[in-house]
């Protein structure tokens, strides 16, 4: 992933956070909390924010530091926004609770981009 790519999704998946977190205030608020899935869709949204903003922080880490870690940091946290927040968007949605079995794993990947990038700045800097 070049550091443009890690820096435009970074501003596009911020601006997604901004946009879903406000439509589940509005639009989906009734829903959420009938469902009582509140918490669990603004669990997603915080998620995905944070981890926006730690892709953030790769790809301006990248106009100091070049290394191949940085690329597993970028990649692991993108992936697991997807998953992660994803398969709780998905799960507040739709009711389909199975889908909570796969959030583990974007939790996973998350975690491996912050030891990614904790073992990158280690190494470089």
């Amino acid at each position: 992933m070049t550091q443009k790519t890690i820096l435009l999704l970074a501003s596009a998946l911020g601006a997604l956070s901004v946009m879903i977190g406000a439509f589940g205030a509005h639009a989906l608020s009734a829903m959420l909390q009938a469902t009582n899935r509140t918490e669990t869709f603004e669990t997603a949204v915080k998620y995905q924010m944070y981890h926006t903003l730690a892709l953030l922080a790769v790809g301006l880490l990248l106009f100091k530091v070049e290394h191949p870690a940085l690329q597993v940091a970028a990649w692991a946290f993108f992936i697991g926004i997807l998953i992660f927040s994803g398969s709780l968007y998905t799960l507040c949605i739709t009711g389909v609770t199975w889908l909570g079995a796969i959030t583990p794993i974007g939790g996973t990947a998350l975690i491996v981009g912050w030891a990614a990038l904790f073992y990158a700045i280690l190494k470089s800097l």
